[in-house]
């Protein structure tokens, strides 16, 4: 946190009130707040409710500072009151869930909100959203109709899958196969298969959550088709593969893959089940990306139902879609679990509108925003560094250095952890190297705390800002003056 009596860009002292104190006496009543034309027009334009709590909260805090000795008696004029209670209810309005400017590095960031929506899902959603809807309503028949409808054939069309449903994310995709394939039953899975994914969500725990249990094979680097064999039994519901993305064990590794796994299934009569995770619906290669398995390989492979997510490589809202056989899709769908995790209408439909975007490939790099930030050529990211420096050297200047840098980001939420995207940014290093570690933390509380937050990341005594993917290099120009303004304690706080 920044020292109050030191500005975040300067490093200037500042200079130390000597304005007389108020006593708690001096606090105006209520009522009689207000009833001042100020006051009185933020009632009417908010209501009454909120109006009189945010000024009885603010005359309680203000009555505290008194006692204390830490309020000037400039603070108890009613003028000033009624501005500070109208900022405190500005504040109040102010949404908690915001926008901000992704430098990173980590183009699809779990913390972030991962994969930003197309515009046309955004078009989507805005349409169908302030009205009634045919959400589970078939406009042929004039019947209910199933919401899964609205996306299955889409779904199929684009995987080559029988049959397909979604839920509310991939966890609960996972989450309700288990339940409704494997209820009080076997799962043989890899132990090098055995993830957790954020929030210490481990793979063996939705397997008990789900009422499976688990059956480990193999070892942490190598498992063998041989190990699965020998594991299957009676009480054998299904085998499983779990993509491992986010994470990578290199060397003595060997692995059985879903090609080899689904003669042996089809052999047992069991369901072979993969649980991709990140979500690729195309061939990254063919973009000059890293390779990753999607689900049409997986079908292509022998497997009989593929999970992965919405919100990842595919570019869409955050969802879980279940594809594959249509006796166990059928059977998924039916279990009573699919009722609590089911899609809302709101990201159902920028699922719909996202999915329909595959259908012209030759448009996605440019529709798909997650696609069109991976695939950014570093030149225009270069571009932007570069025209951007000034604007912040000015600002920053002369407590802070900035230069433009080479840098290497990341696709990010579990996909491909160990390949990196060549990029380019800005970095930022303080002039003084005593106290270096807490003016690049200062400096970074101070950009979030700008009206769009701008959040990068502090490596190697720097903060660096990787440009990949700020499009509108607008949304952080027309900010960056506001930095200038650090040293005056009632523009920003941090």
């Amino acid at each position: 946190m920044r020292r109050p009596e030191e500005s975040v860009v300067h490093g200037s002292p500042a200079q130390p009130s000597q304005r007389p104190l108020a006593t708690p006496e001096q606090l105006p009543a209520v009522d009689r707040l207000l009833h001042t034309p100020a006051v009185q027009a933020l009632a009417a334009e908010h209501g009454h409710t909120l109006i009189a709590g945010q000024a009885r909260a603010l005359l309680a805090e203000l009555r505290q500072q008194a006692l204390a000795g830490a309020l000037g008696a400039d603070g108890v004029a009613l003028q000033a009151l009624a501005g500070a209670l109208e900022r405190r209810v500005q504040q109040r309005l102010a949404p908690r869930l915001r926008a901000v400017i992704n430098l990173t590095g980590t183009v699809i960031h779990t913390n972030l909100g991962r994969a930003p929506l197309p515009d046309a899902a955004l078009a989507q959603v805005q349409a169908l959203m302030a009205s009634p809807n045919n959400l589970e309503y078939e406009l042929a028949t004039g019947g209910r109709g199933d919401r899964d409808s609205l996306i299955e054939a889409l779904l199929c069309e684009l995987t080559g899958a029988e049959a397909a449903t979604v839920v509310n994310n991939n966890a609960a995709a996972v989450l309700l196969c288990l339940a409704a394939l494997a209820a009080r039953k076997e799962v043989i899975v890899s132990r090098g298969e055995l993830v957790e994914i954020g929030g210490a969500f481990r793979m063996p725990d939705v397997m008990k959550s789900a009422g499976a249990r688990l059956v480990e094979v193999g070892t942490t680097n190598r498992t063998h088709l041989p190990d699965y064999e020998r594991a299957i039994t009676a009480r054998t519901a299904l085998l499983m593969k779990v993509h491992t993305s986010n994470y990578a064990v290199q060397g003595f590794t060997a692995a059985a893959s879903e090609a080899v796994l689904a003669p042996l299934a089809r052999a047992r009569g069991l369901p072979l089940v993969t649980d991709l995770g990140s979500g690729a619906l195309i061939d990254m290669t063919a973009w000059g990306l890293p390779a990753e398995p999607t689900p049409q390989q997986m079908l292509a492979a022998g497997c009989d139902i593929v999970t992965f997510s919405g919100d990842k490589l595919l570019g869409g809202p955050q969802a879980g879609l279940i594809v594959g056989r249509k006796d166990l899709v059928a059977r998924i769908r039916k279990h009573p679990l699919k009722r609590a995790l089911r899609l809302s209408k709101l990201p159902l439909a920028a699922l719909e509108a996202t999915l329909r975007l595959y259908l012209r490939p030759e448009r996605l790099a440019r529709d798909l925003p997650t696609l069109r930030l991976l695939t950014r050529p570093l030149a225009d990211i270069e571009a932007a560094a570069h025209a951007l420096l000034p604007a912040l050297q000015a600002a920053l200047a002369p407590r802070f250095t900035v230069e433009v840098v080479a840098l290497q980001g990341q696709i990010g939420s579990g996909s491909l952890p160990v390949e990196r995207l060549p990029s380019a940014g800005l970095a930022i290093a303080p002039t003084e190297k005593k106290g270096a570690g807490r003016a690049l933390q200062q400096l970074a509380d101070a950009l979030r705390a700008l009206p769009i937050p701008v959040i990068g990341r502090i490596q190697d005594e720097r903060l660096l800002l990787d440009l990949r993917c700020l499009e509108r290099a607008s949304d952080f120009v027309d900010q960056i003056g506001l930095l200038r303004l650090s040293d005056k304690r009632e523009q920003l706080s941090y």
